[in-house]
């Protein structure tokens, strides 16, 4: 059977993804971002002109850490089928602790305290949410006795599978695009207010070769890869197990598009996240992540040359 036609009947297996073990990896997820709100919060509270109690802000930033942590190691390690009451009241308490101590630290926080540095921010937001992830996923993996390639199918044709995803996120590239700036200008138009997503925005502020580095090493190769094994590799096969092919592809495609909480970007994104399905006849993850690596390198490029005001042909 050729590749070809191979691609016309799908080549997904059905993963063994538990839902307790899905469950859990999105709330750690969740909790991440707590901790990346803590991590910013103590940049915040140093980054203003003037401090106090400088020990008992850093306990209290410490121990909402710690217990984050804590929760996600708990999280992370294997479960039984039913959790006993004991390790759900520990889990429990220390997110509720996580929270209390968060709020009791941020009460240090001056108003108009804001981190100096954009760049500094959407690196605590991909480490805390798509860094995290890769950090996690081994585990996961570990809990359903599997690793990388029998998870993610990363030794189904790869080559192929590689100049798949970048053929078509050459192909899909400019029309996604357009359908974003049409979006962006109908909400003007609509007097809606449209925002620019927060990573564009900040991209456009990032005038140092280091901040441009690490800007594009996190939105070009950390965030497709971490926002694929959620979405694609886990999510999409779970949800397909248990509803369908159709609500597993739209239900995932309208969370991603979700998750980057910009509204007029979000037809854009979720468009783009229904290509991403492609993993279902690919059966390699690879696929999605070279066209989501495609996407966001492109914009990255595009950012960097209207940065040197070189002009961009459309």
């Amino acid at each position: 059977m050729s590749f070809v036609s191979t691609l016309n009947t799908g080549q997904l297996p059905e993963k063994p993804w538990q839902t307790g073990a899905v469950a859990r990896l999105g709330v750690s997820v969740v909790i991440g971002i707590l901790i990346g709100a803590v991590v910013t919060m103590v940049i915040q509270y140093f980054g203003t002109p003037q401090t106090s109690s400088v020990s008992e802000f850093l306990l209290l930033a410490t121990v909402a850490f710690g217990s984050y942590v804590t929760a996600i190691v708990i999280l992370s390690r294997p479960w039984p089928t039913e959790p006993g009451v004991v390790r759900l009241i520990i889990l429990l308490a220390l997110v509720y602790l996580g929270f209390f101590f968060t709020w009791a630290a941020g009460r240090f926080i001056k108003g108009n305290a804001e981190l100096r540095n954009p760049v500094i921010a959407m690196l605590i937001a991909v480490l805390a949410f798509q860094g995290l992830t890769l950090v996690l996923i081994p585990f996961f993996l570990r809990q359903h006795d599997t690793g990388w390639f029998g998870g993610f199918g990363l030794n189904r044709r790869p080559v192929q599978s590689l100049l798949i995803g970048i053929g078509i996120g050459a192909l899909v590239l400019y029309p996604v695009l357009l359908l974003n700036d049409f979006c962006f200008h109908l909400f003007e138009r609509l007097t809606l207010h449209p925002q620019e997503q927060q990573t564009v925005e900040i991209l456009r502020h990032a005038d140092s070769l280091l901040g441009r580095a690490a800007s594009g090493i996190a939105t070009v190769l950390i965030a497709p890869i971490g926002e694929e094994i959620i979405f694609r590799g886990i999510l999409y096969p779970w949800a397909k197990r248990r509803f369908s092919q159709a609500a597993a592809l739209w239900g995932t495609a309208v969370l991603f598009g979700a998750i980057h909480a910009n509204l007029s970007s979000f037809v854009p994104l979720t468009l783009l996240a229904l290509i991403l399905g492609l993993y279902e006849y690919t059966g390699n993850l690879l696929a999605p992540i070279a066209v989501h690596f495609v996407f966001n390198g492109a914009n990255f490029v595009a950012l960097f040359l209207q940065q040197k005001h070189i002009p961009v042909q459309p």
